[in-house]
């Protein structure tokens, strides 16, 4: 899907792409990063070996993440050009020679990894937009008790607009976000110019220094450092959009040296003006230029958070694809970029959990505790993903992938203690998030493997019923019937229910399987299977990939050169309903059943999910018992 994109739009502008929508979360951190790093509660004395120290290593903290492991390393694990944790997961089950036990610790991890992103999607735009807000306060103090509200507002307002889409807004992105990193570097340009020693920091001894000197300050500091690196999964994430090259060509181009300049330019402020430590981002600025740095700043955050918001609704859809979530409902919003969806309940549930994040925390400084842990988690998982495909997938060996991966992990485990640390202030939020996502992934893959078990025990083999049907034994009607079914072994449900209660076999009868492939889109060439089993029942085998969104109707349209053309207003679509009862020795915790039976009962139907017109639709339901 991106290739052609790619092909067909300019690099510069795939360049100014890439700036709106991966580099929010990166580029708005100096709003708050280096403030948190001289947090009192760190006892960090602003002293030129401290700034130096602690510039140098944000700057090789910048270089060692995002430029060598997420950009030189990680992002050659492409999916057929899509990134992300969730086609990294697939491409390390690629290898058929993993054994079970990996197999299972790699989903494991994977999952793990994605659940943890929606505790991001959480914090992301809490902290993004409370800390642009807040800089309202150095205009006028009066602005102190109006900070929450406006931070509501603009958030709610942020999340109204979801469902109208994000490909008109998007437009804007692009421009907006070249104008805030060329702020950025030109506010740290003129602040280098009052104190040019800071740019000293590309010397990684004074990084070696700082931690040799104070090691206990330097980590417990790691954990604000961090905020500085966060982000760097939106990299990878957002690869399939874009591609490789304008992601690189924005970060080495712009981006990178926009950062580094402007935390320089902070480091430089608070050697000169150590009280400008309260928000010295703001202080960069004259008194005059404060107001519409604010508003740009805030537009910034707002970006940010929207490109959270849409990886948070692209990672449940894969989710849902993959067989790890119930069916949402999913809207689309562009009819031209695959990528763009609105989920209404993941909506509603991300604005109130924010919302609810916001009054618990009150200032961007205290979310600061909570923002880091379930980053640091992520970007681990990253790592471990990513070795284990350069083994298996690129060929390396064994030696030379724990050789790159090592040193990374290592680092990765480094922030992972240093945010470990603030976990009472606030961090177990961002890790109860993942943990609860992660749950109710492996609760309903494993339901519906259960499930599908206790269903198969009380069906016969497909081969078995169609040589059973002798001509005459059962009533024939004109008409075409599809019955959707999990697997073409098997006789389905809704298939055996008719035939019971209606006494009736329709003239035509398909057979219709829906297979999610671990790729992110298929080929229109690659899209269908047919197979005529007998005079009266096909098996049409439709293949999606985990980006892609099933259509039957459209599916049913393909099978026209086949051989098989299709009348909605003479066919009726056949539905199993399954009735769920927990029971106490089940296959799952009583708990997890009950989670299972109550995300079975409030997941979309079937019908809206798969496109399928309602007038047409016949559901006939069965109990069972897990």
């Amino acid at each position: 899907m991106s290739q052609p994109h790619s092909q067909q739009t300019p690099i510069h502008m795939l360049t100014l792409g890439a700036l709106g929508i991966v580099f929010g979360d990166i580029g708005t951190s100096p709003l708050y990063a280096l403030k948190e790093c001289f947090h009192a509660s760190h006892g960090l004395a602003i002293t030129h070996a401290n700034i130096l120290g602690l510039l140098s290593v944000i700057f090789w903290s910048i270089t060692l993440i995002v430029s060598i492991k997420y950009i030189a390393f990680i992002m050659r694990a492409d999916n057929n050009g899509e990134g992300g944790i969730m086609a990294l997961l697939a491409l390390s089950l690629r290898n058929q020679n993993i054994s079970p036990w990996q197999r299972i610790t790699l989903v494991s991890i994977g999952l793990f990894g994605a659940a943890l992103f929606f505790g991001d999607g959480i914090i992301t735009p809490a902290i993004s937009v409370l800390s642009a807000v807040e800089g309202l306060k150095l205009i006028t103090p009066v602005f102190d008790p109006y900070v929450i509200p406006i931070t509501i507002g603009v958030l709610v307002s942020l999340f109204v607009i979801q469902r109208h889409g994000t490909s008109s807004v998007g437009k804007l992105f692009g421009p907006v976000m070249l104008l805030w990193f060329s702020a950025l570097g030109i506010l740290g340009v003129i602040n280098i110019a009052q104190y040019p020693a800071v740019l000293h920091l590309i010397n990684p001894f004074w990084a070696v220094q700082f931690i040799v000197n104070q090691p206990t300050v330097a980590f417990i500091t790691l954990g604000a450092v961090v905020l500085t690196v966060t982000g760097g999964e939106a990299l990878y994430a957002d690869m399939g959009h874009f591609g490789r090259k304008p992601i690189r060509y924005a970060w080495f181009g712009l981006v990178c040296p926009a950062l580094i300049l402007n935390y320089c330019g902070q480091g430089a402020l608070l050697l000169t003006h150590p009280e400008a430590v309260e928000s010295p981002f703001y202080q960069l600025a004259p008194s005059w230029l404060i107001a519409p740095l604010i508003i740009l700043a805030t537009l910034a955050t707002v970006i940010a958070s929207q490109a959270v918001i849409s990886g948070v609704f692209s990672i449940a859809r894969q989710a849902m694809q993959l067989g790890y979530l119930p069916r949402f409902e999913v809207l689309h919003t562009s009819a031209k970029e695959i990528g763009q969806i609105y989920i209404p309940a993941l909506n509603w549930l991300l604005l109130g959990s924010i919302i609810v994040l916001v009054l618990m925390f009150k200032s961007s400084s205290n979310l600061a505790a909570a923002y880091g842990i379930a980053v640091t988690m992520t970007m681990i998982c990253d790592t471990i993903l990513a070795a284990f495909v350069a083994v298996t997938i690129w060929g390396w060996s064994k030696k030379l992938a724990l050789l790159v991966a090592l040193p990374l992990l290592c680092l990765d485990f480094a922030f992972f203690g240093a945010t470990s640390l603030k976990f009472l202030q606030g961090g177990w939020f961002p890790v109860l998030i993942g943990i609860s996502a992660f749950t109710v992934m492996m609760t309903w893959k494993r339901g519906r493997e259960i499930l599908f078990a206790k269903l198969n025990k009380e069906t016969m083999p497909l081969n078995l019923f169609v040589n059973s049907i002798g001509a005459g034994s059962i009533q024939t009607i004109e008409g075409t019937a599809v019955f959707m079914t999990g697997s073409h072994q098997s006789v389905p449900h809704a298939l055996l229910h008719n035939i019971k209660h209606n006494k009736i076999l329709h003239s035509r009868n398909m057979l219709l399987t829906l297979h999610t492939q671990d790729i992110p889109t298929v080929t229109k060439q690659d899209r269908l299977k047919i197979e005529q089993i007998s005079p009266n029942f096909w098996l049409i085998t439709g293949y999606y990939g985990f980006k892609e969104q099933p259509d039957v109707p459209e599916l049913l349209a393909l099978c026209e050169p086949h051989g098989l053309s299709f009348d909605m207003m003479d066919t009726s679509f056949f539905l199993s309903r399954e009735r769920l009862i927990p029971r106490v020795e089940g296959g799952m915790a009583p708990w997890r059943e009950l989670l299972f039976v109550a995300m079975s009962r409030n997941s979309a139907s079937a019908t809206d999910f798969f496109q399928i017109p309602t007038n047409r639709v016949v559901e006939l339901g069965t109990q069972i018992e897990l």
